[in-house]
């Protein structure tokens, strides 16, 4: 058992230095990132001092050449060219001499850091299963990223069954290690600090008297937010005080607009009084949308990995209502935290489930609170550094 030092920062002297190859899409740190800079950004400084991280990514605008976040050296780089931004990196990563290269989400990273490192231990972490499918690269040229990684970490069992169909050979690399969330910075609605700050943001927002069902995340077919904007009159005229709020855009750090969610807006004005669209917001505001809410909805389809929203809206205390999908039914228990749905009746037993929580306020009590206390348990960012430190004692 690995003891905790969320405290304490810096690396001892003997520490191993472990280097982290971001895909360069985003900075580090920013509040507009994909969900793969944001598990590195808050999980690598918590492997400190039982190992020396530095992490390697994209510079942008405002950010210093090299920076410190956390505790942690963070060295950017200009990624407009992929092949110069990996040729950059691995200049630097040299100076550093690390026991160990860590390339998140780019598999292609892999073959070019075992070329120029071919003694180091090199791993592949994989956040989802885009970078791994027939658009982004071949099946052979994939085969042979995997052979040339020392280990292959996944977000879910569902993307190692994913990873293991496409090469069965990488079976003894695969390792799961769960993202998390910050318990502090996502505090239960049934905490004292959690109850003030509710009630403080609900009348802010104009929530006060309102059942809220949330969804947050980008607005692209897989997320299936066209499902929740379906069941939506329904549930109107059977609760009037519903309100569904659906919080993004269709890209990252942008309110540009794409026919599905000009499409998403159409439905909305089927029942306007009880839908409203808030566009992309920081992931600093995202804890108070959550605690504002009373129920949370996860329609994704069948390849979300993980799903970073579900353990931030459980810490939050709501229940959360998804598809039996991808990773999803690793993280919320059915009837006990939320409910799992038929990915192929989505709609029926979307209306269904969502309409049992609206009229049952101790139902959405108790699975609130046991959402709270199964994150606690299992997926806090603590978890995913002690998870990853017990794979790299292991080698």
């Amino acid at each position: 058992m690995l003891v905790h030092h969320t405290k304490q920062r810096g690396a001892s002297a003997m520490a191993p230095k472990v280097a982290f190859v971001t895909p360069g899409s985003f900075p580090i740190p920013s509040g507009k990132s994909s969900s793969v800079e944001r598990v590195i950004e808050k999980f690598v400084p918590l492997l400190q001092p039982h190992a020396e991280p530095r992490i390697y990514g994209r510079s942008t605008r405002g950010l210093a050449r090299f920076g410190i976040v956390k505790g942690v050296r963070c060295e950017r780089f200009n990624a407009s060219n992929k092949k110069n931004y990996v040729a950059a990196i691995s200049r630097r990563v040299a100076t550093f001499s690390p026991s160990c290269i860590q390339v998140d989400n780019r598999p292609l990273y892999v073959l070019t850091l075992r070329r120029l490192f071919p003694h180091k231990r090199i791993w592949l972490s994989l956040h989802s299963s885009t970078f791994i499918g027939g658009k982004y690269i071949s099946q052979a040229t994939l085969r042979k990223c995997f052979r040339a990684a020392d280990k292959i970490i996944v977000n879910s069992e569902f993307l190692m069954q994913v990873v293991a169909r496409k090469a069965p050979e990488t079976r003894s690399k695969l390792s799961v290690v769960y993202p998390g969330v910050e318990p502090d910075r996502f505090p239960s609605r049934f905490s004292d600090e959690g109850m003030s700050l509710r009630s403080m943001l609900r009348e802010r927002k104009g929530l006060s008297g309102k059942k809220v069902v949330i969804f947050i995340g980008r607005l692209i077919p897989l997320k299936g937010v066209h499902h929740l904007l379906r069941v939506a009159p329904r549930l109107a005229k059977l609760q009037p005080e519903l309100l569904i709020i659906i919080v993004g855009s269709p890209f990252y750090g942008s309110h540009r607009t794409t026919a599905y969610s000009r499409r998403l807006q159409a439905l909305g004005r089927s029942c306007p009084a009880n839908v409203r669209f808030v566009p992309y917001v920081p992931y600093s505001e995202v804890p108070n949308w959550f605690i504002a809410a009373d129920i949370a909805v996860v329609p994704s389809g069948a390849r979300e990995a993980f799903g970073l929203v579900n353990v931030e809206a459980m810490a939050c205390g709501l229940p959360v209502v998804a598809t039996r999908s991808g990773g999803m039914k690793e993280i919320i228990v059915d009837g006990e935290t939320g409910f799992l749905i038929d990915p192929n009746r989505v709609q029926s037993e979307l209306f269904n489930k969502l309409l049992l929580l609206l009229q049952n306020n101790e139902l959405r009590d108790t699975m609130g609170q046991a959402s709270r206390s199964r994150i606690e348990q299992n997926f806090t960012w603590q978890h995913t550094a002690d998870r990853w430190l017990s794979l790299f004692k292991d080698g």
